[in-house]
């Protein structure tokens, strides 16, 4: 089974809306709250080399943020991506 992580910061409706995404493929995932300014972010910043949120991780690789959470569902390959194939 894949190690899924995903970045999060209250309030952010982009976060909102890959976490529903995850939950909608009923796999199992970490969430982490990373709000601006918290050791976490900075991790995710580090990791990602990005500063916005939602991060996603599988297996330590980096999936991007909503929208490319979305455009992979889209294409079909998220699926594969989350160990779900």
């Amino acid at each position: 089974m894949s190690k899924i992580e995903i970045y999060t910061q209250p309030g952010c409706p982009y976060c909102v809306h890959a976490v529903s995404l995850l939950r909608s493929k009923g796999i199992e995932f970490q969430e982490i709250n990373a709000p601006r300014g918290s050791t976490e972010r900075e991790e995710s910043i580090r990791r990602s080399g990005s500063r916005t949120v939602p991060q996603t991780f599988v297996d330590g690789k980096g999936l991007g943020g909503c929208d490319d959470l979305m455009a992979l569902d889209r294409a079909g390959r998220l699926d594969a991506l989350l160990g779900k194939v």
